[in-house]
């Protein structure tokens, strides 16, 4: 099993889902963790009263990430707190599906743009600052960036940026052991919009469950079993790669 005592965890976006289901499984494996939230409190209390059952080490830090003077604080707060950082998961998103290009509007683009692919580059960048050596980074994509998805063309075009800075930074902190790599989940129910816009009894969810593995959508607990993988010392020598979380199929 994964021995994670001692070292620090941080996790964007960590209020709830896939962010929140990391946040859990580094807890239970022995880390400090530090959760961070942009709006929800609410959610954020709740998140952090479930980390705390399994570790007493354990903050949440609200920021924005599309804000860089947020990210920093982030970090600041977490290192006066923790001292050295171990492990960053960047996994703050927005989704926006099933809008067609040609309707999108000016705030959309400018939103999404602004936390999707700037704030990955912001979360990534300090992330290299302030991780220790032989550190981890983890970046949260989707399967999307495998195939056209009508209706995603934005979210998926902005999802894609923190895939190659990850492959870069992969190289650009090798010298120093640290590992950066990307998971690219599928659809997952508990998360997103599968919380937010899709009804539980939706059709939508059988469709996206044919042809997986025992016919069913993904967990944030298998995004998190991946997670897990990349942060152990089993992944050592794992680095600039993407591990998909699909199922068997690619969308």
């Amino acid at each position: 099993m994964t021995d994670l005592t001692g070292r620090t965890a941080l996790i964007t976006g960590s209020a709830r889902g896939i962010g929140k289901a990391i946040a859990l499984r580094y807890a239970k494996l022995g880390a400090n963790v530090v959760l961070n939230y942009s709006t929800n409190a609410a959610n954020a209390e709740q998140a952090l009263h479930e980390v705390r059952e399994h570790t007493e080490q354990a903050i949440a830090v609200q920021a924005d990430i599309s804000q860089a003077a947020d990210v920093d604080r982030l970090f600041t707060e977490a290192t006066e707190r923790f001292g050295a950082i171990d492990i960053v998961a960047a996994n703050a998103g927005l989704e926006l599906l099933g809008t067609p290009i040609v309707d999108l509007t000016d705030e959309q683009i400018n939103r999404m743009v602004d936390v999707n692919a700037r704030g990955a580059l912001f979360t990534m960048q300090r992330a290299a600052k302030h991780v220790a050596d032989n550190g981890r980074i983890v970046y949260i994509a989707s399967t999307a960036l495998a195939n056209p998805v009508a209706g995603a063309g934005l979210y998926t075009a902005v999802k894609a940026p923190g895939r190659y800075f990850a492959e870069v930074l992969a190289r650009e902190t090798a010298d120093r052991g640290i590992t950066v790599n990307t998971i690219m989940p599928g659809p997952i129910g508990d998360a997103g919009v599968f919380i937010d816009t899709i009804p539980a009894d939706s059709p939508f969810r059988d469709i996206q469950a044919s042809g997986r593995i025992q016919d069913r959508i993904g967990t944030p607990d298998d995004v998190a079993d991946a997670a897990e993988y990349l942060a152990s010392d089993l992944a050592a020598w794992v680095s600039g790669t993407t591990i998909t979380i699909s199922g068997g199929l690619p969308q």
